[in-house]
């Protein structure tokens, strides 16, 4: 168990921590693949989206960019041409995927004791609309767009030490990929929380597998407010 008395500031992902972006994710494509006839699981659909995504994001450009180009070669791989407008229409999305339901109670409980900040593979733009749904204010915004690289690129994680002004014993990094987040921060000797958002479900989902071992892992950000603010 770790000791969160040590801990003055958690950093969060966003998108699959905070905001429940398979669930976006499914949403925005789904239509999409109904109109080229193409039948593909949930599970399979969202281990080609983690793939496919890995691969734009290795060399930087914007987020938006990124989710256009992951709509082309998804449907390369899946044997159609995808348009113009089905290429925008999955970063346009981005602004309505919702948050899990313990999300912004959890955040506000944490606020009462700690500071909170975010580091997101995303664009300014697109984190403003989800800070409004989050309805939470932070007290540092580290996206990719200002660090011109994407998790797990360790770039991210050393701005975000640089900008929160803390020594990193003072931080707990909380996400759910342990691609993205947890194998980074622990190279860093960042503590990290590890949320299972997927529980028991088969296979990673949108982020691709890794074989990182968190500091502590729980089922979600309710639990996780629970013991941080209790302790």
């Amino acid at each position: 168990m770790l000791d969160f008395s040590q801990f003055e500031c958690l950093t969060f992902d966003c998108y699959g921590t905070l905001i429940d972006w398979e669930a976006g994710i499914l949403a925005a494509l789904r239509p999409m693949l109904a109109a080229h006839r193409v039948t593909l699981s949930d599970a399979a659909l969202l281990e080609l989206y983690g793939e496919l995504e890995a691969k734009a994001e290795a060399e930087y450009r914007i987020y938006r960019d990124v989710l256009q180009t992951v709509v082309g070669a998804l449907g390369e791989r899946l044997g159609f041409t995808a348009s113009q407008a089905e290429q925008e229409a999955l970063p346009q999305s981005l602004a309505f995927w919702p948050p899990f339901p313990d999300t912004i109670e959890a955040l506000r409980k944490l606020q009462t004791r700690y500071q909170l900040a975010i580091i997101s593979n995303v664009d300014d733009d697109l984190f403003a609309a989800t800070a409004e749904t989050l309805q939470v204010p932070f007290d540092a915004v580290i996206t990719a767009q200002e660090a011109r690289s994407y998790k797990p690129s360790l770039t991210n994680f050393r701005l975000a030490l640089e900008r929160l002004r803390k020594p990193k014993e003072k931080i707990l990094h909380v996400a759910q990929s342990l691609y993205h987040d947890v194998a980074p921060t622990r190279e860093l000797g960042i503590r990290n929380v590890w949320v299972n958002r997927r529980g028991a479900k088969s296979g990673s989902g949108a982020t691709k597998l890794a074989a990182a071992a968190p500091d502590l892992e729980v089922p979600d950000l309710e639990t996780l407010a629970t013991l941080a603010v209790s302790a």
